[in-house]
């Protein structure tokens, strides 16, 4: 099938938490015979700060943010098989949503991919995301980046004909062991932009472990933390590019995950790195959310700190021959149950049947 994807950038990870989602399902995809059409907007410098370049697997249209760009990007709508509006495009997205489905062929089918489900839906009830809303019994299923049961019934009760969650994974091309860096080494490390809806949670979950451990060393990676403001054992070392996100997990004894408020209390949501950190061998620590068994087995191939005081209690008591084990299980697992290869298959068996009912749907 021929794929148009308006998403918020598939080149560039810069402020942009979706981009290895996307290249993982867009790869597999076109492992799997599709021909997909990624378009993305020159916005935030995310086209400057490039951490891969356009590849064979799938075709970049990078399109500016005016009048004529948004009008060249929605002429590729039509003529596609499956057109894919996701959320958090950052620029036009209510128009961009209204129109791409306009003019999508009457045969197409029309889907709305949300990569952060539980804010979307939280617009949608306080009376946001009105576009949406409008749109979704016309689309023919939203998809989600997670969420689980909840996000399901939620979106099914607001109008949507379907709702499939297709649960983060990884690329074991791209995520695997690599030799220890020095750079990154420490007892701890965090990799997260700072965002408003998780800053409490990483005070609380990483800074204030990190102040009552003042003898661990500990690494923050991401945009926005200033360095004058965190504990002395502290190192921001800013945005850290996909190349270095092995060498960022396999390097420190242990690596911390912190959920945003939002995914934490709906669950079932796990974010890229933890996939990431678990494909290089790492001993993940990750804030307690529903669903973490559906993914990881807790205890042995993942650890789950409901507070702070939990992760102060692991730095003292989990040492490297254990987190090396912990690391080694969580391999594993991903390589058992969690690649894109994966996700890929069960995205392809989502479109097939879709467009088989779409089909039988008008010829009724």
């Amino acid at each position: 099938m021929k794929i148009a994807f308006y998403g918020s950038s598939i080149l560039s990870s810069y402020w942009n938490g979706a981009a290895t989602y996307y290249r993982g399902i867009v790869r597999a995809l076109s492992g799997l015979g599709h021909e997909v059409t990624f378009l993305e907007p020159d916005a935030f410098g995310r086209q400057e700060r490039r951490d891969i370049d356009p590849s064979a697997w799938c075709r970049v249209v990078v399109w500016q943010p005016d009048a004529q760009g948004l009008e060249m990007a929605v002429a590729h709508a039509a003529k596609a098989d499956v057109v894919i509006k996701a959320s958090g495009v950052g620029v036009h997205d209510d128009e961009l949503l209204d129109r791409v489905m306009t003019a999508a062929r009457p045969d197409a089918l029309r889907l709305f991919w949300d990569v952060d489900a539980p804010a979307t839906l939280h617009a949608m009830a306080t009376g946001g995301e009105r576009v949406l809303a409008a749109a979704l019994p016309g689309l023919d299923a939203v998809l989600t980046y997670g969420g689980g049961p909840g996000v399901v019934a939620d979106y099914t009760g607001a109008g949507a004909r379907a709702c499939l969650p297709v649960y983060n994974a990884v690329d074991l091309d791209t995520h695997h062991p690599v030799a220890p860096d020095p750079r990154f080494a420490a007892d701890l490390a965090f990799l997260g932009n700072r965002l408003p809806d998780r800053e409490t949670r990483v005070r609380r979950f990483f800074l204030e472990p990190a102040a009552a451990a003042p003898g661990c060393r500990m690494i923050l990676g991401g945009a926005g933390w200033v360095q004058d403001e965190l504990p002395q054992n502290v190192r921001a070392i800013g945005h850290v590019g996909t190349a270095d996100h092995n060498a960022f997990n396999v390097t420190p004894r242990m690596v911390l995950n912190v959920n945003r408020d939002s995914m934490a209390e709906r669950g079932f949501s796990p974010p890229t790195r933890i996939f990431e950190a678990a494909a290089a061998g790492a001993c993940l620590i990750t804030d307690h959310w529903p669903g973490i068994e559906t993914f990881f087995e807790p205890g042995r191939e993942i650890l789950v700190a409901r507070d702070g005081r939990d992760v102060l209690a692991m730095l003292g008591q989990v040492m490297p021959e254990r987190a090396a084990d912990i690391g080694a299980r969580a391999r594993a697992r991903i390589v058992q149950d969690h690649t894109y290869d994966r996700r890929g298959r069960e995205v392809d068996q989502i479109l097939r049947r879709l467009s088989d009912r779409k089909a039988r749907e008008r010829a009724a």
